[in-house]
Formats: C-alpha cells, structure tokens, sequence
C-alpha cells in the first residue's frame, strides 16, 4: 500500500455457500462500477481471516463487505462501525472469528488502527450453493450504493488522505 491513509474495500465471504458469498459478488461488480473513486484497492478476502493483515495494515479506512446475522429480514442491508462491531454476537456471520480475529490483531498492532465499517447483508441461506438467493441478489445494487456512499463521505471529508 502506498500510505497510511488509504482506503480498502475488503470482501470477506465464502462463494460455495451461497449467501455468504455476498461480499465477493459485490466486489466483482464494483470491479465494473464507473461510480467507484479512483485508487481505492479491492481485495477479495474470502475467508482468510488473519493472512488479511498485510493487505489493510497500511489503511485509514477498512470498508468490509461480508454476510452479517444481524436478526433482519433476508436481503436487509446493514451498517455496522465503532463499538457495534466489537460487540457482534459471535454467530453473527459464518467467519465472524475470522473478522474479528483481524480487527483485534489491526488494533493491537498497527501504530495506528484504521477505521472500519462494515456493510453487511442478511442471508437467506448459507447452504452449499455458488449462487445468491433471491432477496440477497436483488439487494446488490443497493448494497453496491452503500459503498459508493460510504467511500465518497470518507474521501470528502478526508481529502488530502489519498
């Protein structure tokens, strides 16, 4: 990474088991999306857990795309930051250890944790399965609106941090 003030969207998910594969949908569509500021790198996470450190170390930002439990109607879309994502139920997402493993480890060591967002998707269904279920797949564009949202707010009110 080029400093310490960029912005990473990171997309954790598992895309063999349907829902939870939302967070690398969303990505491979914002590969695309015309709307995306400049210069802010994608990384598709899966469920590597702790191997992501070398890949947001380095960020101010860290916006995470992922399958969040969060008791909603399927298809709901979620906004999590601050103490809300310390204080995530632990069956809250397939690799919830996985995440919070990673924001434990970024704030223990890095000289100066980043901050971190996280936009998430009330699955259906995780079951084995390599396509998103209706109300998950019909949610996306707004999922994909949310992170546009969400990196223009950070940008204009961080301007000289890129």
């Amino acid at each position: 990474m080029s400093g310490s003030s960029q912005c990473v969207v990171l997309a954790l998910g598992n895309i063999l088991h349907s829902d939870d594969g939302v967070g690398p949908h969303a990505l491979r569509r914002l590969q695309t999306d015309p709307r995306l500021p400049p210069g802010v790198p994608l990384i598709e996470g899966g469920t590597l857990g702790l191997e992501l450190l070398a890949d947001i170390w380095d960020a101010s930002y860290v916006l995470v795309l992922d399958a969040v439990d969060a008791g909603q109607p399927p298809g709901s879309v979620v906004r999590l930051s601050g103490d809300e994502l310390h204080t995530l139920p632990g069956n809250s997402s397939v690799h919830q250890l996985g995440l919070a493993d990673l924001l434990v480890a970024i704030r223990a060591l890095a000289r100066r944790p980043p901050e971190v967002v996280l936009l998430g998707v009330q699955p259906l269904t995780t079951g084995w399965g390599t396509e998103l279920s209706p109300p998950v797949e019909a949610v996306l564009g707004s999922l994909l609106d949310a992170v546009v949202v969400e990196l223009k707010s950070r940008l204009q009110a961080a301007p000289a941090s890129l």
